[in-house]
């Protein structure tokens, strides 16, 4: 278990906290999504102005998740499938 038992004042985990400590970036909210002039995406994941593209991973979510985006991008594109599917066949 880091950072371990080494560390026994505030500064000590400052310290590691500051050199050792790494994020993980999972970009998300980058195309906003609505009815109104400024969304990239309608509500049904279709690009605005451009026909027959839809956007379907995490840059369609309103806000970045708590946890790993894995299964929220699944959902948003087994949703999205179905609405391509029911535009290519009408």
């Amino acid at each position: 278990m880091q950072p371990g038992a080494s560390i026994e004042s505030d500064r000590a985990l400052l310290a590691y906290a500051s050199t050792d400590l790494q994020t993980v970036y999972h970009p998300t909210s980058t195309c906003r999504m609505g009815s109104d002039q400024r969304a990239v995406v309608d509500p049904e994941l279709r690009v605005r102005e451009v026909e027959n593209l839809w956007v379907a991973d995490a840059s369609v979510m309103p806000s970045v998740p708590r946890g790993h985006p894995n299964a929220v991008v699944a959902m948003i594109a087994e949703r999205a499938a179905r609405w391509v599917e029911r535009a290519m066949l009408a």
